[in-house]
């Protein structure tokens, strides 16, 4: 089942570092399967505050995800870019073609008290 890195990085002045992390990182990522989804694209912002920048690289599972991560290759220009853009990442499944989001809603229902259930209405 895919996976996906996950990156929202701060802004960042321009800086040689970053710019040769740019240059390395797709060479890291791509003996484990991985590609960019989204990458040096404006992001439009529906609710909440989302200041900077986001990343999403597809795997081809969460293995190669974590692979990719603690590779020597990662692990070595990653400092490049931590050094300079603060930012919170993230390695994540995803969710089958056929996945069924009212299973998550049954599933939080069974654990709700029963006086919650009542108030909403919903046996």
């Amino acid at each position: 089942m895919t996976a996906y890195a996950i990156a929202h990085l701060q802004e960042a002045a321009p800086h040689p570092e970053i710019a040769e992390y740019i240059e390395r990182i797709s060479a890291t990522f791509e003996p484990y399967g991985g590609r960019f989804l989204v990458h040096a694209t404006r992001h439009e912002v529906k609710e909440g505050d989302w200041p900077g920048h986001v990343v999403v690289i597809s795997f081809p599972g969460i293995t190669e995800a974590r692979a990719w991560w603690d590779s020597p290759a990662y692990q070595e220009i990653a400092p490049l870019r931590s050094r300079h853009i603060e930012g919170d990442i993230i390695l994540v499944p995803g969710v089958s073609e056929d996945y069924d989001p009212t299973g998550a809603a049954k599933a939080m229902r069974e654990v709700l008290p029963a006086e919650q259930l009542s108030d909403s209405g919903t046996p």
